[in-house]
């Protein structure tokens, strides 16, 4: 069966979506905004346990991907393009997931949501006023990627130095970095429709200016 657009649009009337490319200061702002306004916090990846053990390869196969994955190696060696390909295979076949977690959310509070549900849905789903997009220039979504210290990074570095020709597979894995924070899906989120924030790459600290601007932008104020 199918949900229409309208009752799932009523039942996500309390959360708000911010959603853009890596390094752009999403997973910061979302939980500062949770902080703040009392929002219930829903971080990068917050449906992940839950569709490991409920995705079926029939259905949702590159979700599947990681928990049918033996060898990591395999994972940081994959072609650029094919890396590009599964990164957003995977946000469209988590939507559902996420969706459906927020729904079980409905009437408990304001909720912020760190999404990677695509911007077709989030147009069907849900309002302006509810939706930000967050972007960084390409230099600093891959050259700054394992600057972060969050373990699922940090991972990943690992096994790429782990790997024989650790350079040329940092290389390779760079390179599907840059495809999937390319100006095509660059442009798709500048151009969505969306209330749209850009961080500049000058080194200022601007989490409060940003946090201003999102609170306004969601009417938190």
């Amino acid at each position: 069966m199918n949900i229409e657009n309208n009752i799932i649009r009523h039942y996500l009337k309390d959360a708000y979506f911010i959603t853009g490319m890596a390094y752009a200061g999403k997973s910061t702002a979302v939980k500062a905004l949770s902080e703040r306004y009392g929002m219930i916090f829903c971080g990068e990846n917050y449906t992940l346990e839950l569709s490991d053990r409920v995705a079926e390869h029939d259905v949702q196969p590159d979700l599947c991907y990681m928990r049918e994955l033996t060898d990591w190696k395999d994972f940081v060696t994959r072609s650029p393009e094919e890396y590009e390909r599964w990164i957003y295979s995977v946000a469209r076949e988590a939507a559902g997931f996420e969706i459906a977690e927020l729904i079980s959310l409905s009437g408990k509070g304001k909720v912020i949501v760190d999404t990677n549900i695509p911007l077709d849905i989030l147009h069907e789903i849900s309002d302006y006023d509810h939706v930000a997009v967050m972007l960084s220039p390409q230099s600093m979504s891959v050259e700054r990627f394992f600057d972060r210290s969050d373990p699922e990074k940090q991972f990943i570095l690992s096994v790429i130095e782990s790997c024989g020709d650790p350079q040329a597979v940092m290389r390779n894995y760079r390179e599907g970095l840059a495809l999937i924070n390319s100006r095509k899906h660059y442009d798709e989120y500048a151009q969505s429709g969306f209330f749209t924030l850009v961080r500049e790459n000058d080194g200022r600290d601007t989490r409060e200016e940003v946090l201003a601007a999102l609170a306004k932008h969601f009417r938190l104020e």
